[in-house]
């Protein structure tokens, strides 16, 4: 199970929000180069970005910083936030980033998503599904649907989608545990889902549980900025697999 360490960026700084609240925004550190640097010098390959100001507002904001991170390191990035036109995901890309992150234009304009997956590819593509009582919930978790999470990945990965991120947005930055029970409820639903679980992960029993429950890989983020998972912790597990 692949770990992966997540900075989200408001102002061009790192922070963590509580179940979705920009109202409950803490800054950890006004340099995310910093952060990513410390990812980066134990081990960790791959980083996940997000621009909570573009989810937001619906466009990228926080691109100089995916800039500066791309250059500066060798991780390999997936960015998100405010993707929503050709213009906004050739940026994301030319910035540097390895895999776009793409989540409410995939429920609102279905043709232009499945148009960047023939285009791109299923490997550049990360589909980020936001779940709040088993629906989808798009635009920086601030607009619910009526959409079922198990028939939007259904029909998503049936269309060739092969990687999916999931966040139940009740458990995100409260440090009491992942949805193990979701998971599990999406993985045995959607035959030939690859999943990363995202979300409330506060020690390091819950990454044992995730890869016995099946997920491929794990976004962690808070538990490490308040140090309920070290960064030793991180080197440790990265190399003992």
């Amino acid at each position: 199970m692949i770990l992966i360490p997540a900075i989200d960026i408001i102002d061009g700084k790192c922070v963590r929000l509580t179940q979705g609240d920009y109202e409950k925004k803490k800054i950890y550190n006004e340099h995310p180069l910093e952060v990513a640097l410390q990812f980066e010098g134990v081990g960790i390959r791959r980083l996940h970005l997000v621009d909570l100001d573009g989810a937001k507002k619906g466009s990228v904001v926080n691109q100089k910083v995916l800039e500066q991170l791309a250059s500066k390191t060798k991780l390999e990035i997936d960015f998100g936030g405010g993707i929503k036109t050709d213009a906004d995901i050739r940026s994301v890309f030319d910035a540097g980033a390895a895999i776009a992150t793409v989540g409410s234009i995939a429920v609102k304009d279905k043709e232009l998503f499945f148009r960047w997956l023939n285009h791109y590819g299923a490997e550049r593509l990360l589909l980020g599904a936001d779940v709040k009582e088993e629906k989808i919930t798009i635009g920086g978790w601030l607009e619910g649907t009526d959409i079922s999470v198990f028939d939007f990945l259904r029909a998503y990965v049936s269309g060739g989608v092969t990687n999916v991120f999931c966040t139940d947005v009740a458990m995100d930055g409260l440090l009491q545990g992942p949805s193990i029970e979701l998971y599990k409820k999406i993985i045995a639903a959607v035959p030939g889902i690859s999943l990363i679980a995202s979300g409330g992960v506060s020690c390091l029993a819950d990454l044992d549980t995730l890869q016995e429950c099946g997920c491929e890989g794990v976004i962690v983020g808070k538990a490490i900025y308040e140090n309920r998972i070290t960064m030793e912790d991180l080197r440790k597990r990265i190399i003992t697999g």
